[in-house]
């Protein structure tokens, strides 16, 4: 039986390897972030979608993150990892609610999905995810970054069916980004965490997901393990 103190550490371990996925694509865009014992925060705006802040314990207070981020550009956005803050009399709405998702190693089968390789294969692999509604968020430089690997399932034809995003620290695999344009979310996990068992094995897998895709993770094995909030400012 799991207790609290371990559904803790599991959204503790999550919410700094999210963190360290926002910081390698804000390196990709030439945007340094600081590291500090309760926060990630970026003192320039991130990229669309990318929080200005991740929060890394539930001790984390407003003074960690407002202090450290630009309030004075429209956008700023908390990604507050333990929904511990409250943001309201600083000018914030909450955006979204969601869970951290956690799962033991997988197993490895036969199939598996590929790398992405190269900037044309990573354009292909941004249409697929945005449905076609971005291009240039993910820049090929993070092809490179240590510890981030673009992940892709194509059909014979080449187009890509399915596709993800894997960081890895400490002992997990994060998994963030996972699409499938066909809707088929059961697939993609099971062809995304085999790839995982394959690629790394022995390493739990984390993320985090809401509504109809933290159903997904779910059946795909996941336990949700803790509370996130996103918080995004007014104006």
């Amino acid at each position: 039986m799991t207790t609290d103190i371990e559904y803790e550490d599991r959204s503790r371990e999550a919410a700094r390897n999210n963190a360290a996925w926002c910081a390698a694509l804000c390196r990709a865009h030439g945007i340094s972030g600081e590291w500090g014992p309760h926060a990630w925060t970026s003192p320039r705006r991130t990229p669309l979608l990318y929080p200005d802040a991740v929060t890394l314990t539930p001790q984390a207070s407003a003074r960690d993150v407002l202090g450290r981020i630009d309030l004075a550009a429209p956008g700023a956005s908390v990604k507050d990892s333990f929904a511990a803050l409250d943001l309201t009399g600083d000018g914030f709405d909450v955006l979204f609610d969601a869970r951290w998702i956690h799962r033991p190693a997988p197993e490895a089968v036969t199939e598996s999905w590929q790398l992405v390789r190269g900037a044309a294969e990573l354009t292909a692999w941004e249409r697929a995810w945005s449905r076609g509604g971005s291009e240039g968020l993910f820049p090929p430089g993070l092809l490179a970054a240590p510890g981030h690997t673009f992940l892709v399932d194509r059909d014979d034809e080449g187009r890509v069916r399915a596709g993800a995003v894997a960081s890895r620290s400490g002992e997990v695999v994060g998994i963030s980004n996972l699409h499938a344009p066909d809707g088929d979310l059961d697939a993609a996990w099971a062809g995304c965490l085999t790839t995982v068992a394959r690629a790394w094995p022995g390493r739990a897998v984390v993320g985090y997901e809401s509504g109809d895709d933290l159903a997904a993770a779910l059946r795909a094995g996941f336990t949700a393990v803790g509370p996130l909030r996103v918080w995004l400012r007014r104006g």
